[in-house]
């Protein structure tokens, strides 16, 4: 199903809706939630303060922006225009046609030096990457788990989420493995995340992991695996008693 409705030339009504939800106290809550002092994770990233569901107010307002707006918006210095701009780009992937799909999928990995926070990934490189190579060959998620960007680790992962979603965890496991010796604690969360949702569907996966992978898994990743385990085998887990 085609978008029904194609709206062009409306940056800059996007861009005034965007700064009369603007909200100075939001946004210096925002910036310290989202890291973005010196040397910190989003250093230098810049908040207006606009919450969720107001952006996702908007992102239906502006349902059927182009997929030229939806990269100048990527491209914007404010942190709640990206997100907006993802927002719109995973309903124009949802709805349109292939040859719309291979395009913002496209549009998705050219820009991903901008898709640089951890809400900014988790809210679309499954709806997206993951989407698109479901029926696909994988490899690219292989390259970007090797990149030297923070944020393309983590999009390579979080992607596979819609694989696990559809009860297939090969994909994820080896991207996990790849990952194991990141330094970052955000891609430590995220493989053990993954890892988490593994078990919701098999346990039997996500604990054949842990038990290979055990002594050398950063323990972030090892708390977030095990969150939804009972707790007798959480602690088991935690002490090493099962080796």
């Amino acid at each position: 199903m085609t978008i029904a409705v194609t709206i062009n030339n409306h940056y800059p009504v996007i861009q005034a809706r965007l700064q009369q939800l603007a909200n100075p106290e939001v946004a210096k809550i925002s910036q310290r939630f989202f890291k973005t002092g010196p040397g910190q994770y989003a250093e230098g990233d810049i908040f207006i303060g606009i919450n969720v569901p107001a952006l996702r107010a908007l992102s239906q307002e502006f349902r059927g922006t182009n997929l030229e707006t939806v990269g100048q918006m990527l491209r914007s210095s404010n942190h709640e225009e990206r997100l907006l701009a993802l927002y719109l780009l995973i309903d124009f992937y949802q709805h349109g046609t292939v040859e719309a799909k291979n395009s913002a999928y496209q549009l998705y990995l050219d820009h991903t030096r901008f898709i640089n926070n951890w809400d900014l990934v988790d809210s679309s490189a499954a709806q997206i990457v993951g989407h698109y190579l479901f029926d696909k060959a994988r490899g690219i998620l292989d390259d970007l788990a090797r990149s030297d960007w923070l944020w393309e680790r983590r999009i390579a992962i979080v992607a596979s989420f819609y694989f696990i979603r559809q009860n297939q965890f090969d994909d994820t496991l080896r991207l996990a493995e790849c990952l194991l010796q990141d330094r970052h604690d955000l891609i430590h969360k995220a493989v053990g995340w993954m890892l988490r949702e593994i078990a919701k569907r098999d346990s039997s996966q996500t604990e054949a992991f842990l038990r290979k992978h055990y002594q050398q898994l950063p323990r972030t990743t090892l708390r977030y695996a095990i969150e939804r385990m009972p707790s007798a085998l959480r602690q088991q887990y935690l002490q090493g008693n099962f080796l």
